[in-house]
């Protein structure tokens, strides 16, 4: 296996809602020692508006404005650990930095997967609709290709528990984790 370098210190994890990104993230970073960042729930924290509402008010178009915003902030950052809304990737200026500024890791699970763990979850607008499996399946015919063009590693999520994700992510970086007591 060949080690894969940490751009500036940073972990970018991308891909669809439900694949892991903010668990996995949130692991990561303590065990990196590094800060965790999740885009989404900034945007809420800086606006004080849930993601939902954002897009009941200005719709997906203002929603994205606010994430490339968001992105190009926390990118320029260094030693962190960034959990990316699944539709960051549309914009291309959020792909070149993402690109640029980090090692950018996709969190792939299959459709299945995903629609058991975000099926019922009315804190996502997209899949606010009659028939959640085809708008999914759309979302990843149209996503999956621009994760993987993005991605300096691809892991695949579905039917394993978070420490074993993060295992497998650490044994592919060249930093690995300080031990604990080691400074």
């Amino acid at each position: 296996m060949t080690a894969i370098p940490l751009k500036h210190g940073n972990l970018f994890l991308v891909g669809p809602m439900g694949a892991g990104k903010t668990t996995v993230g949130r692991e990561l970073a303590r065990r990196l020692h590094l800060t965790f960042h999740d885009s989404d729930h900034e945007i809420e924290r800086r606006t004080g508006a849930s993601i939902p509402l954002i897009f009941e008010l200005e719709g997906e178009a203002g929603f994205r404005a606010r994430e490339k915003n968001m992105i190009a902030e926390l990118v320029r950052h260094e030693n962190v650990v960034l959990a990316t809304g699944g539709g960051a990737i549309l914009d291309p200026a959020n792909r070149a930095a993402l690109a640029a500024r980090g090692t950018v890791i996709y969190l792939h699970a299959p459709t299945e997967h995903l629609l058991q763990r975000i099926g019922r979850d009315t804190h996502r607008p997209l899949m606010q609709t009659e028939n959640p499996r085809a708008r999914l399946e759309h979302l990843m015919r149209e996503r999956d290709p621009l994760y993987r063009a993005i991605a300096d590693l691809v892991i695949e999520t579905h039917r394993r528990r978070t420490p074993s994700v993060v295992n497998e992510i650490l044994r592919h970086l060249k930093t690995r984790p300080v031990p604990i007591g080691v400074q």
